[in-house]
């Protein structure tokens, strides 16, 4: 766990790699970031919620299911995840964000499912 996470009182950390093989065994994505930054490019299948809506949309989010949580670099996902585990989720962290999941290999895509980018 990060030092960030420690000080937040937030779940544990994961890697883009290990993120992926939990999204595709049924953990939901859910991405922090900003409107820009969502709109820039996102992993695909990510549910969208700014970190500054999250707590007003707990009661939307499955509690049945893992979350991992992931921003840009993993700051703001750190207090999301932090948020989360308090509220009574599974949720872990992507640590290194958006960022790391590009440098993995991993797929960003658009709203209209083309390649984007991290902002």
């Amino acid at each position: 766990m990060g030092w960030l996470q420690k000080k937040l009182g937030g779940g544990q950390g994961v890697g883009p790699k290990e993120a992926d093989s939990l999204v595709r065994s049924g953990a939901m994505l859910l991405d922090v970031r900003e409107q820009t930054e969502w709109h820039a490019g996102h992993a695909p299948g990510a549910r969208h919620v700014p970190l500054g809506h999250l707590e007003g949309k707990l009661g939307a989010l499955p509690r049945d299911r893992r979350v991992v949580v992931v921003c840009r670099s993993g700051n703001r996902s750190a207090r999301a995840t932090a948020l989360l585990v308090r509220s009574g989720f599974e949720a872990v962290n992507l640590n290194g964000g958006m960022q790391a999941w590009v440098a993995a290999g991993l797929p960003v895509e658009t709203e209209r499912a083309t390649p984007g980018t991290v902002v």
